[in-house]
């Protein structure tokens, strides 16, 4: 149930056992004093009478009775044992009063109809659960609108906050002009985690870019200077360490423009699965290109080429540097799904948890990567309106699926 309506019924439990508690306090109070005022006036009136049977023997207009047939027994009883009393009765005759006491060994008796009375209370419960009613149809409005206030205020800010969460940080709640209240309170606090989380990642995408826009000045360098070596075992290694350091460098200008959300695609018809054996040419690596649908060379997708060549040899070099041949690419009928899977240990735990991390390869020894593949591969899936996820398969391997 929505915080709405939940607020809706306590409300409007809380009106009606008020309304309840209020009528049944009223309601007691009422009876309670009428019956002692009857009570009163039957003693006073059976007092007389007992005074005016002892002088005169007669109780005529006095209005007592004697050993009248409808007194109730429990008042007989207390009278057969030498004592007066009253008990209230609501027998044949109505409800009523009954005052009591013996006289030479007869039941003397006063009866007070009260049957008007306990119409004016029976009248006064009913106007008590009107009233009840009338305010319960007040009050419930009323808690109806301020629940649905907070809860579309609640709304806003769980909105924004997803919104955050997704890498919108530019998003806020904006609770300046609304009531100061607790949600206030909460609206404030994430706008101010938002804006102090965005100043921090607007720092580290700039060092990255900085970092990597400075080593490109010494690297080409390098560059130059490795060409110039001659041929030998050094040669050789200066230069395979010169083209890492220069890739590193790439991917991380990539991800800086990633981050920034400098990237735009360039979207245009694409047929699918000839890019993936392309790709696959191109990367030099063996993979098994499998095909659910029988034409699927013509099955096309608006898409970015580049970057979704780009994305799919991230993949198919991730599969072969930390999986095991044979590594198995399979293009869906439409052209619209794309599966990379390697028969290797599968991705570790952190990584179907969190996704991939810079510089984590989940491997042991850092040797095999920077483990920016797949953070760039992720980064353009996002560029190119493509779902990415990693999984392992249930028979053993890792899972990359790419939906465009």
């Amino acid at each position: 149930m929505a915080l709405r309506w939940r607020i809706t019924a306590l409300v409007a439990a809380a009106a009606c056992a008020v309304a309840a508690a209020v009528g049944v306090l009223v309601h007691q109070f009422s009876r309670d004093r009428e019956l002692s005022q009857a009570r009163e006036a039957a003693r006073v009136t059976l007092d007389r009478a007992a005074v005016t049977y002892a002088r005169t023997g007669d109780i005529e207009g006095s209005g007592a009775v004697l050993d009248a047939p409808g007194l109730p027994g429990g008042l007989r009883k207390l009278v057969a044992q030498g004592h007066r009393g009253t008990e209230f009765a609501d027998g044949s005759g109505g409800p009523a009063m009954w005052a009591a006491r013996p006289a030479d060994g007869r039941v003397l008796s006063v009866r007070v109809d009260l049957s008007s009375t306990m119409r004016d209370i029976g009248a006064l419960d009913a106007s008590i659960v009107v009233a009840g009613l009338i305010t319960t149809a007040v009050v419930v409005p009323l808690g109806v609108l301020t629940a649905g206030r907070m809860s579309r205020r609640l709304r806003t800010a769980a909105g924004t906050a997803r919104r955050i969460a997704a890498g919108d940080l530019d998003a806020r709640i904006g609770a300046g002009a609304r009531p100061r209240d607790e949600i206030a309170d909460i609206s404030t606090a994430v706008d101010s985690m938002a804006g102090a989380l965005q100043k921090r990642l607007l720092g580290e995408q700039r060092f990255t870019a900085d970092v990597a826009h400075e080593l490109r000045t010494p690297l080409m360098g390098l560059v130059t200077a490795a060409e110039l070596l001659p041929e030998g075992e050094a040669e050789g290694y200066v230069r395979d360490r010169v083209r890492v350091l220069s890739t590193l460098v790439e991917e991380l200008l990539e991800i800086s423009r990633l981050d920034a959300g400098a990237e735009q695609a360039d979207l245009s018809p694409c047929p699918v699965e000839p890019l993936v054996r392309d790709v696959v040419a191109r990367a030099g690596l063996d993979a098994k290109i499998l095909s659910e649908g029988r034409d699927t060379r013509a099955a096309q997708v608006r898409t970015d080429p580049r970057r979704l060549e780009r994305i799919l040899s991230n993949l198919v070099v991730n599969a072969h540097r930390h999986g095991r041949a044979p590594v198995e690419i399979t293009v869906s009928g439409d052209g619209r799904t794309v599966d990379v899977r390697d028969h290797g240990p599968g991705y570790p735990a952190s990584l179907l948890d969190d996704g991939p991390q810079r510089f984590r390869t989940g491997a042991r020894e850092r040797g095999t990567g920077h483990g920016l593949g797949l953070t760039i591969a992720l980064g353009q899936a996002q560029v190119i309106g493509a779902a990415l996820t990693f999984t392992n398969a249930p028979d053993g391997g890792a899972l990359a699926t790419l939906r465009l």
